[in-house]
């Protein structure tokens, strides 16, 4: 006797093989990571919150077109004032490749951290900074990760 496949059995390689083209079909919207559990973070003594890393090329065309007195320009002109908690800035060395070119591109970057409280409003300010940037240092792009932690100070 051959044994009937239950529905979850038949149902989930289905899923499993079209979500990756529901994926391709459905429109790319930012999403926002909520603030970890706080349940999970009172075992830390620690409050739930996000981190938002950015990652900023400091290359113009071919040259190093963000120095460090820009950068320091626009970190105290742009970010500071949205974020005067404080945060944390890596100098880092970084690729990509270009959309236009499909050049691979190396370039001196800056690595931003910023712990804050999830919502709109946060994610509304971590916007403004990187269309800011992008605007004022001519870049295609400023590469965003956004995580839900739990942190203490």
């Amino acid at each position: 006797m051959r044994p009937v496949p239950t529905l979850p059995s038949v149902l989930l390689p289905l899923l499993l093989l079209s979500a990756p083209a529901a994926a391709q079909l459905a429109p790319m919207q930012p999403a926002f990571a909520p603030a970890a559990a706080p349940l999970a973070c009172e075992a830390y003594s620690a409050a739930p919150m996000i981190e938002a890393q950015l990652f900023f090329g400091r290359n113009i065309g071919a040259d190093v077109g963000v120095s460090e007195r820009d950068w320091a320009d626009f970190l105290d002109g742009e970010v500071t004032p949205r974020f005067p908690n404080g945060l944390t800035v890596i100098d880092a060395s970084g690729h990509w490749r270009d959309s236009e070119t499909g050049r691979l591109i190396r370039e001196p970057s800056k690595v931003l951290t910023l712990l804050a409280e999830g919502g709109p409003a946060t994610l509304s300010l971590i916007r403004e900074i990187v269309e800011s940037y992008k605007e004022r240092f001519h870049q295609q792009s400023v590469g965003l990760a956004i995580r839900p932690v739990c942190v203490s100070f």
